[in-house]
């Protein structure tokens, strides 16, 4: 077997990031995650796959497994247009790909798109295909996670949007495929940790004891939550604040007070967090009440797992919680021991290698936070080896 056959690069091209993944011989050695705020133009996902070349030298000599979101930015006059789009810039930077050939080829395209249901095609084919391959991310990472456990739910939070995901017998359970159809069912639901304008978070919110409306204005994200809280890794806080100004405690706590009519000086550090747990209760009690109604819906039993994922992970114990009690202000010990075993995509779900320069952790908490393309990318070696 080639070097090209032994070495798998994964891609998640979303619409505020690019994430990859490097996999040699079935084992992840890299991860790597860059912000592409597509929307501005073509030019920022050339920008990313660019900075990817510059970490990974060995690039063209890699096969590659594609998935991608970012056909839904506004840039693009239609989700047809946007596949179209991003699959002829990643065969341009990443290599020519081969004719056509079936899923599980000894020769499979160096440029492979993951069309879910339909398996892998190459460029040749994305314009018959492209409704398959649009938004398919999910299914790949829920996909992964099914060969695993026996039965489950894949909660995946990141900055924009959460997946919840049920599976069994290897097998993904939800027939929605179409993010319109997902957002019907409640398995995709437009709230993330880093992006999500406060105001479509709650429409009150306790400040000081007293429910106060909010302000309908883009004065904060859930960013300043999380930045307030301690919760958010720096690492993953790489877009502008609302107002573009600084991201220090002070600024985040004036963008929060912006919501309720005030200013930072109006209330005290503690009165800041306070406000923040408010939001924090807030969106773990919508995203709690979506992963109840995705469990109902596919009667997972008790011996269900949570498989978390995503960079707003450390929310999956407290949306269970509230899911489970109906707590919206959780702590860990909420949840009944008896009651879905929660774990990490990136430590019991990912293989990552032992012996790298990274080192093995800080590789897992990358798989953990960029699931998506660890997932098309153990898929597609699995199938191709």
């Amino acid at each position: 077997m080639t070097r090209q056959q032994h070495e798998v690069i994964g891609w998640d091209i979303g619409g505020a990031h690019v994430k990859a993944c490097l996999m040699q011989h079935g084992e992840v050695v890299d991860v790597a995650q860059w912000a592409c705020p597509l929307w501005q133009g073509m030019d920022q996902l050339v920008t990313a796959l660019d900075a990817a070349a510059a970490r990974w030298p060995g690039l063209g000599a890699a096969q590659h497994a594609v998935t991608m979101t970012g056909e839904m930015v506004d840039l693009f006059a239609n989700r047809e247009d946007g596949v179209r789009r991003i699959a002829e810039a990643l065969v341009q930077s990443l290599g020519r790909s081969l004719p056509r050939s079936s899923a599980r080829s000894l020769n499979p395209p160096s440029v492979a798109f993951y069309a879910g249901d339909a398996g892998w095609c190459s460029a040749d084919d994305v314009s018959t295909q492209w409704e398959s391959i649009a938004s398919a991310n999910w299914l790949a990472t829920a996909g992964h996670a099914a060969q695993h456990f026996d039965q489950g739910v894949l909660v995946d939070i990141g900055s924009t949007t959460t997946d919840i995901i049920a599976f069994r017998n290897e097998r993904v359970l939800t027939r929605s495929r179409t993010d319109a159809q997902r957002l019907a069912g409640g398995e995709l639901v437009y709230h993330g940790v880093v992006r999500t304008p406060l105001c479509a978070v709650a429409k009150q919110v306790d400040w000081r004891g007293t429910p106060h409306n909010v302000m309908n204005e883009f004065f904060a994200t859930a960013a300043d939550v999380y930045r307030a809280t301690g919760e958010l890794n720096p690492a993953h806080d790489l877009y502008p604040s609302a107002d573009n100004a600084a991201k220090h405690l002070a600024a985040t706590h004036q963008r929060l007070a912006r919501m309720v009519g005030l200013d930072e000086r109006d209330g005290s550090a503690d009165d800041w967090l306070a406000f923040a747990r408010s939001w924090r209760a807030a969106q773990v009690a919508v995203l709690g009440d979506e992963l109840r109604r995705v469990i109902a819906a596919h009667g997972l039993g008790p011996q269900a797992v949570v498989v978390s994922a995503g960079c707003g992970d450390f929310l999956v114990r407290d949306v269970l919680a509230h899911a489970v009690t109906g707590a919206s202000t959780a702590s860990p010990s909420s949840v009944p021991s008896s009651v879905h075993r929660l774990v990490a995509y990136g430590t019991e779900v990912a293989r990552v290698a032992v012996n790298i320069q990274a080192g093995q952790a800080t590789v897992q908490g990358w798989a953990q936070v960029c699931a998506p393309c660890i997932a098309v990318a153990t898929l597609f070696d699995m199938e191709h080896r």
